[in-house]
């Protein structure tokens, strides 16, 4: 599957890379069902182990949310991916949360999108469990996911998706 060999590539291929550095997890074993039944989306989770979140393709930000805990892309390719920072973190409305972006923002693999603080998400949400989720998928489309149990943030290729026709 995804090996050293998919290290580094943007979505010129439909990679997504991964946007935080930690453990991949199925997005079925997210303990919250807006996610793990996929009523957003389809895609996968990462428990962080650093608070910085990195753009995870070449694209546009179409939405900052205003509490900064989460972000959306629309990458070249026009998959649009969600980034959620943790889980129940809205309720937190900001605290602990920087933007490095803003709506509209050009960005490439590897840009800061948010910071945040490892702690105070610990301490204040549900977890610290964070879903990437393709919002604009389709009957069709075709998600490849990594076999990866580790990923590096704007190195390791999270998931490949293609559109369908």
């Amino acid at each position: 599957m995804f090996k050293k060999l998919f290290k580094g590539k943007s979505d010129d291929e439909g990679n997504i890379l991964a946007p935080m550095k930690g453990k991949v997890i199925k997005l079925e074993d997210v303990p919250d069902p807006t996610f793990s039944e996929k009523m957003m989306g389809d895609g996968l989770a990462i428990e962080p182990s650093e608070g910085r979140v990195v753009s995870p393709s070449k694209g546009k930000v179409v939405q900052m949310f205003p509490t900064k805990h989460a972000v959306g892309i629309e990458t070249e390719n026009g998959v649009e991916v969600l980034i959620h920072i943790g889980l129940e973190t809205v309720s937190m409305d900001g605290d602990g949360f920087e933007a490095h972006v803003e709506a509209n923002a050009r960005v490439k693999p590897g840009d800061v999108l948010v910071t945040f603080d490892m702690n105070k998400v610990q301490e204040k949400a549900a977890s610290t469990i964070s879903p990437i989720i393709v919002t604009n998928g389709q009957n069709g489309d075709q998600m490849e996911k990594t076999s990866e149990e580790e990923v590096e943030a704007g190195e390791t290729t999270l998931f490949t998706y293609h559109k369908g026709s």
